[in-house]
């Protein structure tokens, strides 16, 4: 009965919308957005399970369970490689306002490895149903190739954790 009524709620949620707002070849902005059946605090804990929802073929590890991020100020989207004790910080927090905002700066990905820098805004705010969670990803700088050749790939891979955030968070038994 429990799986039902999760099933349910992930197929009342909004589905996902993704869009490249700009591209060229020194950089990109990409908005993800979802709308939830949930209040924004439970959005807001439900992001920062991202080792629950976050897809493993994304990793460094392959292991979604090794990705960790805490919301608030000085915190890291990181992934820690169990077997060498090492790990990667994929973004650092650098703005904080709990249950509302977060800007995470760094390069995902292949960006890494590139002369980039990039920006995440992640919003959440109330609407009559619950909660839209945006996400904003702008990367700049030098990229091999054209950054706006990599766009819509990274729209793919952000488009696809967010729709697994969705149904995460969905999914999950509601607190009030």
């Amino acid at each position: 009965m429990k799986s039902l009524a999760a099933l349910t709620l992930a197929l009342v949620a909004t589905p996902a919308a993704a869009e490249v707002l700009s591209a060229s070849p020194n950089g990109f902005e990409i908005r993800e957005s979802v709308q939830l059946v949930i209040p924004p605090d439970q959005a807001w804990d439900a992001f920062e399970q991202v080792g629950s929802w976050w897809n493993p073929a994304h990793t460094y590890s392959g292991k979604a369970a090794n990705m960790r991020v805490a919301l608030s100020l000085g915190a890291c989207l990181c992934e820690m490689f169990e077997q060498t004790g090492g790990g990667i910080e994929h973004l650092r927090v650098v703005y904080a306002e709990p249950n509302k905002r977060a800007i995470l700066t760094g390069s995902l990905g292949p960006l890494l490895y590139e002369a980039t820098s990039g920006v995440m805004d992640l919003t959440v705010e109330r609407i009559a149903a619950g909660s839209r969670v945006t996400m904003n990803y702008r990367a700049s700088g030098f990229y091999k190739g054209g950054a706006d050749k990599l766009a819509p790939l990274v729209d793919q891979v952000l488009a696809d954790q967010m729709k697994r955030y969705r149904v995460y968070a969905t999914a999950r038994p509601r607190t009030r």
